[in-house]
This record gives structure tokens, C-alpha cells and sequence, in this order.
């Protein structure tokens, strides 16, 4: 009887591993509904949005890049499965730790972060080069970074 209960105990076990290796995917926005965890408004400038797939299957949204990340540093690293970001020159989702960053204190965003992102660091360099302005960044400088008007 004992080696039968270790047995549903140990099949269990494997069985929630099972489930915690989702393929987390971003979603769409809903316009009507969606608002920033962070901040509470709408996300009305989609070409600026994050969000969070949570290890639980549940989705955060974000307005600002700023946003998302502020989030983010506050959760434990496992409750996050993926995080997504608008890639500027495409407007699709990429993963907030492969995408590359610009800075400038003149780039407009919805809560004033001044960090836009981009699939790959050629395209991020490629907008620096084309407006004359811009600090490149990666996915590790935004945990030390000072945020514009939010330092």
C-alpha cells in the first residue's frame, strides 16, 4: 500500500513538471479591456506595450517599457514564464531579454521611460544612426538603468 501511494505521489510530481514547461506565447491587446498593471491607463499607443506570460498562465499588460520592467524586478524570477515587448521598426512581439534598447530623454513614450526596443541590436543601432541620438542598451541595462524623468 505504501509503494502505491509513493508511486501516485511520484507520478503527480512528474505530472506538474509536465505543466510548468508551457510555451508561452504573447497575446493580443484588448483595446476595451487591457490596461497597465504598472500604471492603470489604457493602452491606447499598442506600438509601445509589454506584457507578462506568468508561470501561472496568466497575462499582465503594460503600456511602457518602463512599466514592464518596474513589474518585473518586483516578482520572483520564477513567476514570470515569458515577457514580450513591441518591437519599434515592426510593431511584433519580441522576448524582453534577447531585444536591444535605445535611450534618448527626447524619445516619446507613453509614460515618459524614453526606452524603445528592437528585435536585434543592427535595427537598434540602424535608428540611432538614422535620428542622430540614442544610447544602445541590452536586456541586462535596464536593471541599473536610470529611467529619464522616473530617477
Amino acid at each position: 500500500m505504501k509503494k502505491r501511494g509513493l508511486v501516485v505521489l511520484f507520478s503527480a510530481v512528474l505530472l506538474l513538471q509536465a505543466c510548468s514547461n508551457k510555451d508561452f506565447k504573447p497575446r493580443g491587446i484588448v483595446s476595451e479591456t487591457d490596461v497597465c498593471k504598472v500604471c492603470n491607463m489604457s493602452i491606447v499607443h499598442e506600438e509601445y506595450a509589454g506584457q507578462i506570460a506568468l508561470s501561472n498562465g496568466d497575462y499582465e499588460m503594460f503600456d511602457d517599457l518602463g512599466c514592464l520592467i518596474e513589474y518585473m524586478k518586483n516578482l520572483n524570477k520564477g513567476d514570470v514564464g515569458k515577457a514580450f515587448i513591441k518591437d519599434e521598426g515592426e510593431n511584433n512581439w519580441v522576448d524582453v531579454k534577447t531585444a536591444s534598447y535605445v535611450y534618448d530623454k527626447d524619445i516619446w513614450t507613453p509614460m515618459s521611460y524614453g526606452v524603445i526596443a528592437f528585435e536585434s541590436k543592427d535595427s537598434a543601432q540602424q535608428y540611432i544612426d538614422k535620428e542622430g541620438k540614442g544610447k544602445l542598451l541590452s536586456y541586462s541595462d535596464l536593471d541599473s538603468f536610470k529611467w529619464g524623468v522616473h530617477h
